[in-house]
């Protein structure tokens, strides 16, 4: 039992990969509270049914589980799901961010209210929580976050300018979780998951291109994160901090971080003409071209 005695939360825990991480932590050991709120993928509506549902699964084999129906999304409602672990279990050793919601639009009808929505859910929730549990985390001396970030965010895609903004901003805020905490001995990693399930079932397949993708993203289920999520919330990672990896079926990749790729300099300076004709040709075998995910991934999941 990789979590004997530990507990964690689990936000979006009613379905999906939050359901999956909530019950595989419950079967390494964890007492867990599963946060969800029951709303649709786009955030509207609102029901208990999902979070029962996984309380449900988790006391079927004997685990131990409490809901919370806070949204991630006010701090005062994440402080409250924080609250339901010691409230509950009496303390708190690790955070899964995993909550979200989309409202796909190409750039330029993307509503205000779709941008802030999605950055509201995804990326002040993650710090919300995050935040609520840091004090408690500095306190014992160890914690272990667990936040999920897309290749829509690492690499891109259409018609996502709020959801990718949101997902590489967890990213950075991991990474400063990692690099502010790591004096007390708190990790913070992120999972960028490949798997079929409410996030993706609204991709488009009508050309045979997108059909294609969409039958490779079938094979990848939600439960193929699970084994990297329960590492990385055991003592057993307790080296592995700041880190992005990926899962596509059974494989897991470490992502990289940007770094410094090629550099150009001239003793004299630069102007904008000797940048057009020198400095640009240099670079440019380096740039990056408009990839989104598929174009990056594109062999089939091992």
């Amino acid at each position: 039992m990789l979590l004997d005695g530990k507990v964690a939360i689990v936000t979006g825990a009613g379905g999906g990969i939050g359901r999956s991480i909530a019950v595989g932590l419950a079967k390494a050991g964890a007492h867990v509270v599963i946060n969800d709120i029951g709303v649709s993928l786009s955030g509207e509506g609102g029901s208990a049914s999902p979070a029962e549902e996984t309380r449900d699964e988790i006391h079927s084999f004997g685990g131990r589980a409490a809901i919370s129906n806070h949204s991630v999304s006010d701090w005062e409602s994440a402080q409250k799901i924080v609250g339901t672990a010691i409230d509950e279990f009496g303390h708190l050793d690790i955070v899964v961010n995993n909550a979200g919601i989309l409202r796909d639009a190409i750039f330029h009808k993307m509503e205000p209210s779709e941008w802030t929505s999605v950055l509201s859910v995804h990326l002040n929730g993650s710090f919300f929580v995050s935040r609520a549990a840091a004090p408690l985390f500095k306190e014992q001396g160890s914690g272990s976050f667990v936040h999920m970030t897309s290749a829509s965010g690492l690499v891109g895609n259409i018609g996502q300018a709020n959801y990718s903004a949101a997902k590489l901003g967890i990213v950075a805020l991991s990474k400063s979780i990692a690099l502010d905490m790591a004096r007390f001995n708190v990790r913070s990693n992120c999972i960028c998951p490949f798997a079929w399930g409410r996030m993706t079932s609204n991709i488009p397949a009508t050309t045979p291109d997108q059909i294609e993708r969409v039958e490779r993203l079938k094979q990848m289920t939600p439960e193929k994160n699970v084994p990297l999520a329960v590492y990385l919330a055991s003592d057993d990672a307790e080296s592995v901090s700041g880190q992005i990896f990926a899962v596509r079926k059974n494989e897991i990749l470490l992502m990289g971080q940007s770094r410094p790729l090629r550099s150009v300099q001239r003793e004299d300076g630069w102007t904008p003409e000797t940048i057009r004709d020198h400095g640009v040709p240099a670079l440019s075998p380096s740039f990056y071209a408009l990839d989104r995910s598929q174009d990056v991934f594109s062999w089939d999941p091992a």
